[in-house]
């Protein structure tokens, strides 16, 4: 089924590029955007962790520099059949983490400095055991490609609306844009947006499950999720909103409004509701 959601997140990413394209460039700029769609999907498949990862300056650490988190990721990996992975820690005090790669084989799992700082034993291995649970549902490509295309989607958008202001012209050849290359400008990052969220909204709920699962306490992912919450809001993440589906706490989500429509994440009393069976005091 992942697979499935991998491969339908691809072609319908590349299919709103190439209509994108043909829209503002026609038979071209259809071309054109078939090429680039072409060099994003083998980006993504192949650079998309390491793009993620240097985005927000995480650094390798060995088990020297870390034993803490070692030891926590190598008592969860025989229950999950998987191989170690490697290891980063971003340096920000906003506590936070996720998990990227293509496969077990090349994945990658970044804490930050907060979030080590923040939770105990229990709940550090509750948070590394959810990010883990991408890793083995196969979660990881699909979300580092969607933080790709999705940002290339909303960089063209973006291209568009600046060769408009300055000097372009629509498809009759008049200057400026009509209400559909308005419409276009406004759909774009939305569109992509809303296709990265309809995967991603529902694998949280499941390595949520797979993490209290392995570690046999719900309790303590509930708790450090609820920690989560509260001091990310403190200490918002600076992130991209192509990338913030990522992280095991939304930099951008918000309280119960309309913004909750474009969250990358469930509401997180939900999440704490469905681990603990009681909503969060």
């Amino acid at each position: 089924m992942n697979t499935l959601k991998t491969a339908f997140l691809l072609t319908a990413l590349t299919l709103f590029l190439i209509f994108i394209g043909a829209y503002f460039g026609g038979r071209n700029g259809m071309i054109l955007a078939f090429i680039v769609a072409a060099g994003m999907n083998f980006f993504s498949y192949f650079y998309s962790d390491k793009l993620a990862l240097s985005m927000y300056r995480a650094q390798p650490v060995t088990r020297e520099q870390l034993p803490r988190v070692y030891q926590i990721v190598e008592r969860i990996l025989p229950r999950m059949a998987l191989p170690m992975p490697k290891i980063y820690v971003i340096p920000s005090d906003s506590p936070n983490a996720f998990a990227t790669g293509r496969n077990p084989n090349h994945a990658a799992v970044a804490v930050t400095q907060g979030i080590l700082n923040l939770l105990n034993d229990e709940e550090l291995e509750g948070v590394l055991a959810h990010e883990l649970g991408h890793v083995r549902n196969r979660d990881i490509l699909t979300s580092s490609i969607a933080a790709t295309l999705a940002g290339a989607i909303t960089l063209l958008a973006q291209t568009a609306r600046f060769a408009s202001i300055f000097g372009g012209g629509n498809r009759d050849g008049r200057r400026g844009m009509d209400g559909g290359g308005i419409f276009m400008l406004i759909l774009a990052p939305i569109a992509a947006t809303l296709i990265q969220l309809a995967v991603s909204r529902s694998r949280e709920y499941e390595a949520d499950a797979t993490g209290a699962h392995v570690t046999g306490n719900p309790y303590a992912l509930a708790s450090a999720l609820q920690k989560l919450d509260a001091y990310s809001k403190r200490l918002p993440m600076q992130a991209s909103p192509s990338t913030a589906h990522l992280f095991i706490v939304a930099p951008f989500i918000s309280g119960a409004s309309f913004a909750n429509l474009f969250s990358t994440h469930p509401p997180m009393a939900r999440r704490i509701e469905r681990l603990t069976g009681r909503a969060p005091m």
